[in-house]
């Protein structure tokens, strides 16, 4: 006689973990536009994640539990970038050069506090 396995919802509640996978997430926008129009890759937007990436790997940031950096299309929001948005807080920063981004990562990603000076204006937009 052979034994019966649970649901596929039942082994999903029975196995999901009590913390999420990533403690936060940063996207940072990488998106191109073809027509000239301005956008986040043209402002350095590729040379901050992949500063942010080394920077959460060396300091032992990353992997699950802690901080996943990951590329983004286009989060709509090119009047204030480039731009990168941290969850689940769900803050927004605009960034100039990699002093921001190891600020963004030692005070907010690292120990949970939002850098206020690097906050995008909750009205910029497109």
């Amino acid at each position: 006689m052979s034994e019966s396995k649970p649901a596929p919802s039942d082994a999903v509640q029975s196995t999901s973990p009590a913390k999420p996978y990533y403690e936060r997430h940063i996207f940072f926008c990488l998106n191109e536009r073809k027509s000239g129009e301005a956008c986040c890759s043209q402002q350095g937007a590729q040379a901050a994640f992949d500063h942010c990436k080394a920077r959460i790997k060396s300091l032992g940031l990353s992997g699950p539990g802690q901080v996943r950096v990951n590329k983004a299309g286009c989060l709509d929001r090119c009047a204030g970038g480039p731009v990168a948005v941290v969850y689940p807080e769900g803050t927004w920063y605009s960034f100039v050069d990699n002093a921001d981004i190891d600020e963004i990562v030692e005070s907010h990603l690292k120990n949970g506090q939002p850098v206020t000076r690097l906050i995008t204006p909750p009205e910029v937009g497109r």
